[in-house]
């Protein structure tokens, strides 16, 4: 077992490898769904082949890595050069990989796409709505951003709050010191917070509320091709990086019902720009082939300043 501080400040002992670890499942069968139902999380071994993996890898490495221009990030929800550590990791996660530029990015955002909706994975999310998955957001992870503990609900969800499903897709063997991602036992949302504003205040409640109701930190140990699919409302994030200058080499995807519209903030129903990958609706909100988008991009990266204390504003207005 690998030792390592958890988000209450606490060390927490973690599995090192697989064979430390829970047995977990292959498929999601009903014994699975109902794991996942009771639990908040379950993981399915070897959903992705070890090499859909390395082909993301290699297209991460070979079209993400030298571009010297600015992409949508994860963290910041901004748009950001490469932040490069010392180790030569980019340390400022990619989200929506679906809005990459289809000719400067070609190989990864394709090969991102067919994992994303790959007929494993999306045989899985049937199991768990009972109809076709809809993607609503994706990211990519190479350096260990240290997620703070979270709830997806918060930010996004299905209009029927808590039906959201989000899955971490392990494009590597994950080290116990390289960030895992962990998952803590299903708790309510914490409350009316406005987001734009008072953000620190919700991730302080969600702390106090894993140290209050003694929740259960799990970090299970992925390898390439393991997939995690967690529930909206699940406490969730990465650990630090302890021991180790490993990458953590990873995608998540958000998906919904289908059938649902998508909620924002728990405040309003987004409208969603679909497009269809081998099937699967994919909602592309700042889709690189168009041009206005293009534009926006242009303007945020010459602009930052008055450009995100507008969209600040414009986040407040639709929460109140």
């Amino acid at each position: 077992m690998f030792e390592i501080p958890a988000p209450t400040g606490d060390t927490v002992s973690i599995p090192d490898t697989p064979w430390e670890d829970r047995p977990y499942f292959r498929s999601i069968d009903t014994v699975a769904r109902d794991y996942l139902n009771e639990e908040g999380y379950v993981v399915v071994r070897g959903l992705l082949q070890a090499t859909d993996c390395e082909r993301i890898r290699r297209a991460f490495a070979d079209e993400v890595k030298p571009y010297p221009g600015f992409l949508y990030r994860q963290t910041t929800a901004r748009a950001e050069r490469n932040q490069v550590n010392a180790h030569g990791h980019v340390m400022n996660p990619l989200v929506n990989l679906q809005d990459l530029d289809r000719q400067r990015f070609a190989r990864l955002r394709r090969h991102a796409l067919d994992a994303f909706t790959a007929p494993s994975v999306v045989a899985a999310l049937r199991a768990v709505f009972g109809e076709d998955p809809k993607l609503v957001q994706s990211m990519y992870f190479e350096g260990n951003s240290a997620t703070w503990a979270h709830q997806d609900t918060y930010y996004l969800d299905s209009e029927r709050i808590g039906t959201m499903a989000a899955a971490w897709f392990a494009l590597e063997d994950i080290h116990p010191g390289a960030g895992r991602f962990y998952v803590y036992d299903l708790a309510k949302n914490g409350g009316d917070f406005d987001v734009a504003f008072h953000h620190d205040r919700y991730k302080k409640l969600i702390v106090e509320l894993i140290r209050t109701q003694r929740l259960e930190l799990r970090a299970p140990a992925l390898e390439a091709g393991d997939v995690l699919l967690w529930n909206a409302k699940t406490i969730h994030g990465s650990l630090p990086s302890r021991g180790t200058t490993n990458t953590r080499q990873s995608l998540t995807a958000h998906y919904i019902p289908r059938s649902h519209r998508f909620l924002s903030l728990q405040s309003f129903i987004r409208p969603l720009r679909l497009i269809e990958h081998n099937g699967i609706q994919v909602h592309c909100p700042k889709d690189q082939q168009r041009l206005h988008n293009r534009l926006t991009l242009l303007v945020e990266s010459r602009l930052p300043g008055p450009f995100y204390l507008a969209k600040r504003l414009a986040v407040k207005a639709a929460t109140r």
